[in-house]
């Protein structure tokens, strides 16, 4: 056998070699394994401020550090969209997520109302029509974000226009509704606070992530007794703490659904 044709035999050898084991290999196993924690707000954008003082900025990036923590030490990979005081636009944070390929999307914050008595946990999952007049106030402050300056897309004037071009492409809204609620009834075991439900609103920052997302308000900082929970680290620890068993909670249904054993197999946060 001639040089050449010796060399092509060979080659077409290993290439059949390494087309057999490829075959023979077993499929990636997908489970649930990356979370992205959002901690709403940032830098010069400080969201909500409680009667003594308390930033939603600061508290939800503290409970977002906690939770991260958590989720670390049960074996999961954890993307903060940001970890410092930054201003960071919902796009960028969207980007993030998706360039993360991440499994479950949590955006934290902290409640306002210009009623003081307003107090409780609220969770939300993206829709075009918000549950009601509340749920759509609170989507229109959290959205403020998406016209401010910095933001990298120039939004339309309504940013609703945006959601209505992606909410039909989202494959995840029953998943996200799944979580809202496991989340939601974790945050809302305590005594000492109000439920007040899972609902729906056009949210900028869930528009487009190609993963189970949720919104959730942890307290009313505008509230003197949320604001004193939110402002102690035993109270934030305890958020985190409950958030972690939501998730958690949601890992091991996201990895039973597909017959495999994730990280987050077992008990506790």
């Amino acid at each position: 056998m001639r040089t050449g044709q010796s060399s092509a035999a060979m080659l077409l050898a290993a290439l059949a070699i390494a087309t057999s084991a490829a075959a023979d290999a077993p499929p990636e196993v997908d489970r649930f394994d990356t979370v992205v924690i959002d901690a709403g707000h940032g830098g010069e954008d400080e969201g909500a401020k409680g009667p003594r003082g308390a930033l939603e900025k600061d508290v939800v990036l503290d409970v977002a550090s906690r939770l991260a923590t958590r989720l670390r030490s049960r074996g999961l990979r954890v993307v903060l969209t940001r970890d410092s005081d930054h201003f960071v636009p919902l796009e960028r944070r969207t980007a993030i997520a998706n360039d993360a390929r991440g499994d479950l999307f949590v955006s934290i914050h902290a409640n306002a109302a210009r009623d003081r008595g307003a107090h409780g946990v609220e969770t939300f999952f993206l829709s075009l029509d918000a549950t009601d007049e509340a749920a759509a106030s609170v989507a229109e402050r959290e959205n403020g974000a998406f016209r401010r300056p910095g933001s990298e897309v120039a939004p339309s004037d309504d940013p609703v226009v945006a959601i209505l071009g992606n909410l039909m492409a989202n494959e995840h809204l029953s998943e996200s509704s799944a979580f809202a609620r496991m989340a939601h009834a974790s945050l809302g075991s305590g005594d000492s606070r109000a439920s007040r439900g899972v609902k729906q609103a056009p949210f900028v920052v869930l528009v487009g992530l190609q993963m189970p997302a949720s919104l959730v308000e942890v307290g009313f900082i505008t509230n003197a007794q949320d604001e004193a929970r939110l402002r102690s680290r035993q109270g934030r620890d305890e958020i985190s703490k409950e958030l972690a068993t939501a998730i958690l909670d949601y890992g091991r249904r996201y990895d039973a659904l597909r017959g495999v054993e994730g990280p987050t197999a077992g008990g506790g946060t």
